[in-house]
């Protein structure tokens, strides 16, 4: 049996092969994550609207085909950038029309200039490394907002769950939301979702 592209995503290695996946997966993406009952992205978007107000200057990093973008305007958000590192996920996204302006953006690039940053599935094993966490925080000024989730294949991996722990430790940052649910249920996948705020 051939593998999806849902299997081959937690072995990636390296960020060529991050860019490749994605690029070949954006036409089908959302049908498969759909097909599996994908959640994550509305759960942070509630978790989110909990915690800071409907207009926000917010970008969704890593936005991908969209699918969190329309979660999070479904929550209420406002004013709404997504940037993502694959071209061909953003020519998806452009299609639903949850986002006020789209960017292809270099790896280890964050843009600034956001009153909150979510990254929804973004950052684990065979996405973005754990230095991506550090990075978003370096782009908020302090007060400012990033929600995160990691899913269990990230979780597997002591360093994610770590890094959050060093955060607090180091009092970066204070957590105002943790929750562990369903990512994928179809597929027995769950993800810890985090909303932390800048010291």
């Amino acid at each position: 049996m051939s593998k999806t592209f849902l299997d081959k995503a937690y072995d990636l290695d390296g960020v060529e092969a991050t860019q490749q996946l994605y690029s070949d997966w954006s036409k089908s993406y959302d049908q498969e994550v759909s097909d599996n009952g994908y959640v994550t992205h509305n759960r942070i978007a509630e978790a989110l609207a909990k915690v800071v107000p409907s207009n926000v200057r917010l970008l969704d990093f890593g936005c991908g085909t969209g699918l969190s973008g329309l979660a999070l305007r479904a929550a209420g958000f406002e004013q709404i950038d997504g940037c993502d590192i694959s071209q061909d996920m953003l020519e998806q996204a452009k299609h639903k029309n949850a986002h006020d302006n789209l960017a292809v953006v270099e790896p280890g690039y964050v843009p600034t200039g956001y009153d909150a940053i979510a990254a929804i599935g973004v950052i684990g094993a065979g996405a973005a490394p754990i230095e991506t966490f550090d990075q978003i925080l370096d782009a908020l000024e302090p007060g400012g907002v990033f929600a995160t989730s990691f899913n269990d294949h990230a979780l597997d991996h002591p360093e994610f769950a770590t890094k959050v722990e060093a955060v607090l430790r180091a009092r970066t940052a204070h957590l105002v939301y943790q929750d562990y649910g369903d990512h994928l249920p179809g597929i027995n996948l769950n993800s810890m979702i985090y909303v932390l705020v800048k010291n």
